[in-house]
């Protein structure tokens, strides 16, 4: 029988580059505005958007290959704890497995044997699946993550400091604005469909926040108004 492939599956780069390239188009296209509300050249402005970029790919590879690596550390020392568990107390094991399988709606005996058969297949495999909740679908790399993650915060940082860098000054502010946003519905959309969420859902959800983070930062750039 061939095996289905579910959505969740990509749960591991799918998270990861959602979040970096969301992060590299909000971020960045935030801090252009916010520079361009207080200059008077584009100079500044994509000094600023240069810097932007190089500093949140490495905060973003940076922050995920810390972030994966200690929830890695963490479910790695579980699995070791109920390995030793397993060699010193199989009966309590058993009983424990039995127990999960009863509370998610078996009869005892039948409970049982499905614990038994499962145990004596792959002990360790059932009690970190089924007792812990640890499986291969939700592991990620670290490295992986902090490649991805990485990766597409450069491409979506990219974006808004391009347009940035080919829109005259004086229209610099809408152009990036306008732009960057319709960035943010495309990545929503394309992600939710990915993932099997609703698209419209997906689309308002970034770029609400999308909106907020550039009208707040380019409000800081108009309120200082000075010349950076």
């Amino acid at each position: 029988m061939q095996a289905e492939n579910h959505r969740t599956q990509h749960v591991g780069w799918l998270r990861a580059a959602v979040l970096g390239a969301n992060d590299g188009i909000v971020s960045t296209a935030s801090l252009i505005l916010g520079v361009a509300a207080a200059s008077t050249t584009p100079g500044p402005v994509l000094v600023a958007g240069v810097a932007g970029l190089v500093a949140g790919a490495m905060s973003m590879a940076a922050g995920e290959y810390v972030s994966v690596s200690s929830q890695s550390d963490t479910e790695r020392a579980d699995i070791e704890r109920e390995r030793i568990e397993l060699a010193t107390d199989a009966e309590r094991e058993l009983a424990e497995l039995t127990s999960i399988y009863v509370h998610r709606g078996l009869d005892l005996n039948l409970a049982q044997q499905v614990a038994t058969q499962l145990m004596a297949k792959d002990a360790l495999g059932a009690h970190t699946r089924d007792e812990l909740g640890i499986s291969e679908t939700g592991n990620a790399n670290p490295l992986q993550a902090a490649l991805v993650s990485a990766l597409s915060f450069v491409v979506g940082a990219g974006l808004p400091l391009l347009i940035a860098w080919l829109t005259p000054f004086h229209l610099l502010t809408p152009v990036v604005a306008a732009t960057s946003l319709l960035f943010l519905v495309i990545l929503g959309a394309l992600a939710a469909y990915t993932g099997g969420a609703g698209i419209l859902k997906g689309v308002l959800r970034v770029a609400l926040w999308g909106s907020l983070a550039m009208a707040m930062t380019a409000g800081v750039g108009m309120f200082f108004g000075v010349s950076v």
